[in-house]
């Protein structure tokens, strides 16, 4: 149930943090008013009834009923005659009450009790007495509102404002935190996808800025790996070319066997072959905004099974819907044809390659089917690597292992993705997904 980002999860925990350390300081406080408060409400008690017994006392006998009246009318005071049959509901069992209650029986006498109902009368009822003997207690009535609280609305406003206040500078806090940690992780992406990314910049707390600066180092030692092994493939590669072109010349001039003239041929093909893919796996293949365009993607694969006339056949459903998309032309023409000659190489002759185009939700996808042996899933990743063949030669028995690797880089280059599927009735699905224009 917890977020997946940092920033959330330390935000919620901040959060978290700041509402348990409001409610210990509501309880702290709750506990430390308890004594003046108590304090305060006693006193209040005390002083409204001593002033009643004192009032009864010195009037005249025939004015005491129109004094009492005066006082429950004005004041809201009401004494009533203590009877060992009364009916009492003791305050509840708090601590603000219990103290009350020692507090009166402490100035008002043993015999002083506090009650909150009394004879079913609710109210604030304390016991005392007037005159000497069990005969001479009474019951002082009070309206129960002196005894509560009343919580100032504005101040519970007040609250909610600090308290969101303060939620947002933890957000804040932990936002400033997180920034560099989500700029490193975009650039450690483009690193993935075989780019060099834009060096972050170096500020902040100690902790970031060396974990970003051994980012940086890593970036420039990774692109610095890179063009030092793009550099040797192609130097090797074009090296290498001249001595073949000599050599098919001497097959050609030489070799009076036409079948052995016509292996050492195939061979010197195969080993250019070879030496194209180690240039196009040399070749970078970071995003270039300035080769981006946006194409047709029916016409363009229509051109390229026109090549090969009945061995490929291509179909698009909807057969009027709109496939066009931005990417860079010659990479994604350089993918397809790679897919497509593999597989005119392992599905055999029975049967044509077809290349499929749909429109897939927000996707267009770009499938070629073959009937040739086809590709164990679990063999799937480790086969996009470089300089890699499966068991059954997938990827070219003569080759270097690197069509799928090269066709690989360029989708991921153009924000796609490479799936190798098994094919219903055998042979392999290679799709392509792309984002449309």
């Amino acid at each position: 149930m917890l977020p997946k980002s940092l920033l959330w999860r330390a935000f919620l925990l901040i959060a978290t943090l700041m509402l348990l350390a409001v409610v210990a300081w509501l309880a702290i406080f709750r506990e430390a008013e308890v004594e003046p408060r108590a304090r305060q409400l006693a006193q209040m008690i005390t002083s409204v009834t001593n002033i009643t017994r004192t009032a009864i006392l010195v009037a005249r006998p025939d004015h005491r009923h129109a004094l009492l009246e005066e006082l429950s009318d004005r004041e809201g005071v009401r004494i009533y005659p203590a009877d060992p049959g009364d009916v009492v509901v003791a305050p509840p069992d708090l601590p603000l009450t219990h103290r009350i209650e020692a507090l009166l029986i402490e100035r008002l006498g043993p015999e002083s009790r506090l009650a909150f109902t009394l004879n079913g009368e609710d109210g604030l009822f304390v016991r005392f007495r007037i005159f000497e003997g069990e005969a001479g207690d009474f019951w002082l009535g009070l309206p129960r509102e002196r005894l509560d609280r009343h919580f100032p609305l504005q101040w519970l406003g007040w609250g909610v404002a600090v308290l969101l206040l303060s939620l947002f500078g933890a957000w804040l806090i932990v936002f400033r935190i997180t920034r560099p940690l989500k700029a490193l992780e975009r650039a450690a992406k483009k690193v993935g996808a075989g780019e060099t990314a834009a060096p972050l910049p170096e500020r902040g707390p100690d902790e970031l800025v060396a974990v970003t600066a051994a980012f940086n180092q890593m970036n420039r030692d990774l692109a610095r790996l890179d063009e030092d092994r793009s550099l040797l493939l192609a130097g090797i590669s074009h090296d290498l070319r001249t001595p073949l072109t000599r050599l098919r010349m001497e097959a050609e001039m030489s070799v009076a066997d036409e079948t052995a003239r016509a292996g050492m041929e195939a061979d010197i093909m195969e080993m250019d072959r070879t030496i194209g893919q180690f240039l196009d796996f040399a070749r970078p293949q970071q995003h270039d905004t300035t080769a981006l365009a946006t194409i047709d993607l029916a016409a363009l694969i229509d051109g390229i099974a026109g090549r090969y006339g009945e061995r490929v056949r291509f179909s698009c459903r909807p057969a009027n819907a709109d496939f066009s998309a931005r990417v860079e032309p010659e990479a994604l023409r350089r993918a397809l044809v790679n897919l497509a000659e593999n597989a005119l190489k392992h599905g055999g002759t029975a049967t044509p390659v077809v290349i499929e185009l749909a429109r897939e939700s927000d996707e267009l996808v770009v499938a070629i089917l073959d009937r040739g042996p086809g590709i164990a899933p679990a063999e799937v990743e480790r086969l996009k690597q470089p300089f890699t063949r499966g068991e059954t030669a997938r990827t070219g028995a003569g080759g270097a292992g690197l069509g799928l690797a090269i066709v690989d880089r360029i989708v991921r280059s153009l924000g796609g993705e490479l799936e190798l599927l098994p094919r219903d009735g055998g042979g392999l699905t290679a799709r392509i997904r792309l984002k449309p224009s």
